[in-house]
């Protein structure tokens, strides 16, 4: 006996929504809970197990799913949590890379590291391709989602400006870290990265544009066209 349609993406949502929430428990149990805090990975990661747990229980009770500016907002945003972290900090060959930091991870940490950094972007990936009707997203959804990574940005530059020079973690990640580049290398770091998130998101729309719709994914919403006004009976 095959599963409701429904249940497939509920119980897929609510599997990426549970890792999402594992890692987040797990730093926060770990580490200084307001370091953890201060990071671009732990806000996205708090974005997918909030949208794709909603979106679990709108696809459990039948319910039309978020809507596209939030999902697709959420998948870019992960993806480039996820592509930073593997082409950019665990990168040896990057002039920002963190690797030895990386390398001292063990047990339940280097668990939800993988968590926060592979498995829920693949995840996210994976519910967008398989699970989700294509044709939603639109080219003005590319530059209202960058209003996210500046929020952000604002964030860690005026939590390190507000922090003591030398406290540790003050700039969560190295290419932001003004005490080190200043305000012109960062604020170049920071420009290039949007138009990154930019372009990658102009992508996005592209490719769900043009990718076929899998029989697991709901159909897209038809739009309602009313007809002008014609003179004569109505047809």
């Amino acid at each position: 006996m095959t599963a409701p349609p429904r249940l497939v993406p509920a119980v897929f949502r609510g599997l990426i929504c549970a890792a999402a929430v594992v890692g987040l428990v797990i730093d926060c149990a770990y580490g200084s809970v307001p370091v953890v805090l201060s990071y671009f990975t732990i806000w996205t990661n708090i974005l997918v197990a909030v949208v794709l747990g909603a979106s679990a229980a709108r696809a459990r009770q039948g319910r039309p799913d978020i809507a596209p500016l939030y999902r697709g907002g959420v998948l870019l945003f992960i993806l480039i949590t996820g592509l930073v972290f593997h082409l950019v900090l665990a990168n040896p060959s990057s002039p920002f890379n963190v690797v030895a930091e990386l390398d001292r991870l063990t047990g339940a940490r280097a668990v939800a590291n993988q968590l926060l950094h592979t498995v829920t972007p693949a995840g996210v990936l994976l519910d967008f391709l398989l699970l989700t009707a294509p044709r939603t997203l639109r080219p003005r959804h590319a530059a209202l989602w960058l209003a996210y990574p500046l929020a952000y940005v604002a964030f860690a530059l005026t939590r390190g400006a507000l922090l003591a020079p030398g406290t540790a973690r003050r700039y969560p990640y190295p290419f932001i870290d003004v005490a080190q580049y200043g305000y012109a290398r960062v604020a170049v770091n920071a420009l290039v990265l949007g138009a990154a998130f930019y372009a990658l998101g102009l992508v996005l729309v592209a490719a769900d544009h043009y990718r076929p719709r899998s029989r697991l994914a709901p159909r897209p919403p038809r739009e309602n066209r009313i007809s002008s006004p014609a003179r004569g009976p109505l047809k």
